[in-house]
């Protein structure tokens, strides 16, 4: 698997001069078969915009693209209606909330509602593909993709701590692991079962929005810090931790100061530059 970052800022999208080495969109992530070229997309920020363009200057045709929700906060679902696949005619995009079943009423009223004419001048039915809404209500699923000798996918969410709600993906796919777990705030002490969700992983990216100081001022904001990250990583035995969701106010030189203090502690670690893929 080749996970690729196409957005790395949370909270909201920055272009100032002094961001362009870590990027300024907001979260997005695509994660890509290497053997069929098939792709999946982690979260809709504002980097999808670039992903779905790249997407489509490659040529590849894909019957169907899975688009999995960690949550639904404006940052990581405001790149969608850029995304240009969605607007090629009969593409089918499922849009997967792999947990949520229990607490949404309606998956797709998110999608049409910050889409309506008031909003945005081109409405949800007025795109062009066939969207399938994926509300389902287990944490677990294998999905087997529809090629000549399909190598199932296990796709595992894992429930934290973020206001409004929000999970962790688990990917595995021929024993390699990639777990993605940002807007998480896992208070006084970290979550045992983030621990336990991200053991073994190849792969972990995981929220690092604050330093230890900022945090003690953001309580209840639903955010993690770097320390936090990395004492997941060390905990669960991860081989490979990616610190994301940058705070706006952090710019190229802070993040680069702090991923050589980062790696001091960690080794195999970095900070998530947007159009770094990593092949796991």
């Amino acid at each position: 698997m080749l996970v690729k970052f196409y957005g790395t800022r949370g909270s909201i999208p920055v272009c100032s001069p002094g961001f362009q080495e870590f990027g300024g969109n907001t979260t997005c992530i695509q994660i890509r078969v290497k053997e069929t070229n098939n792709i999946a997309v982690l979260d809709a920020g504002t980097g999808i915009r670039e992903l779905g363009k790249d997407f489509l200057k490659s040529g590849h045709k894909q019957d169907e693209i899975f688009i999995a929700f960690t949550h639904f906060h404006w940052d990581h679902i405001q790149g969608f209606p850029f995304f240009a696949p969605a607007l090629v005619k009969n593409q089918k995009i499922n849009i997967l909330a792999l947990g949520w079943g229990y607490k949404l009423n309606s998956l797709e009223d998110i999608f049409r509602t910050q889409m309506r004419k008031e909003y945005f001048p081109v409405q949800l039915e007025k795109m062009g593909a066939d969207f399938n809404f994926m509300l389902l209500k287990e944490t677990k699923k294998v999905f087997e993709p529809r090629v000549k000798k399909p190598t199932p996918v296990l796709v595992k969410t894992n429930k934290h701590n973020h206001p409004g709600g929000a999970y962790g993906y688990r990917i595995e796919r021929k024993g390699k692991v990639i777990v993605f777990c940002t807007d998480i705030e896992h208070g006084i002490s970290i979550d045992e079962n983030v621990v336990k969700f991200a053991e073994n992983a190849d792969l972990l990216i995981h929220d690092a929005q604050y330093t230890d100081e900022e945090l003690k001022k953001k309580s209840g904001w639903g955010h993690s810090s770097f320390n936090q990250a990395i004492e997941v990583a060390e905990r669960a035995n991860v081989k490979l931790l990616a610190l994301t969701h940058h705070d706006p106010d952090h710019d190229d030189e802070f993040l680069k100061k702090m991923e050589v203090k980062c790696q001091k502690r960690f080794s195999n670690c970095f900070v998530a530059r947007e159009k770094t893929e990593i092949e796991i």
